[in-house]
């Protein structure tokens, strides 16, 4: 990010961690990016009655390059599923990404070869929200515990390692369709 990059771990970051999170946090900038019926939702909260903009997200980008937020909105299919990882590649640094909806976080109902089952099999993800469709009360909720890990995220050294570790360990997980449970 700037000058913590180049300070050894641990010099001077506490202020500095505390203010950049604060900072992000209050700037986070959403990418448009709703796949089905969990998308009306997300516009509903962008809408005056719940109003993102108290939190700074009042528009949503067109473009993954001024965005450092994904809400994934709805089902992922399998032909959908190159698309979503270009656009999170190519969204800047630092940046998060919110499962939003039953059917992105696990599938949902479509247990079938056409869907992804679970988001987090494509990208790393850092918020599930669940629910069919996830009313928007419940998306600020997660958006603000969204805010509670940006305030902690480490900076420099730390959280390029701590970034690396999470998006290995998403994508080494098993697939939802290889678990054993209680309907399988």
């Amino acid at each position: 990010m700037g000058i913590e990059e180049k300070l050894p771990s641990g010099f001077m970051l506490t202020s500095v961690e505390h203010l950049a999170g604060y900072m992000r946090k209050s700037s986070l900038w959403p990418a448009t990016f709703g796949l089905a019926c969990c998308a009306i939702e997300m516009m509903t909260t962008g809408a005056p009655r719940y109003d993102l903009a108290r939190f700074g997200m009042e528009v949503f980008r067109a473009s993954p390059r001024q965005a450092d937020l994904m809400i994934v909105a709805g089902r992922v299919s399998q032909k959908m599923a190159p698309v979503v990882r270009q656009v999170y590649d190519q969204m800047v640094e630092p940046k998060w990404v919110l499962s939003m909806g039953v059917c992105a976080s696990s599938g949902g109902m479509f247990n079938n070869y056409a869907i992804v089952q679970g988001v987090d099999h494509i990208i790393p993800v850092d918020i599930y929200l669940p629910g069919c469709p996830p009313r928007p009360e419940m998306l600020i909720n997660a958006i603000l515990e969204l805010h509670k890990q940006i305030q902690s995220m480490p900076l420099g050294v730390n959280r390029v390692a701590a970034v690396k570790a999470a998006e290995a360990a998403a994508l080494a997980a098993t697939p939802t369709s290889q678990m054993k449970g209680l309907l399988r």
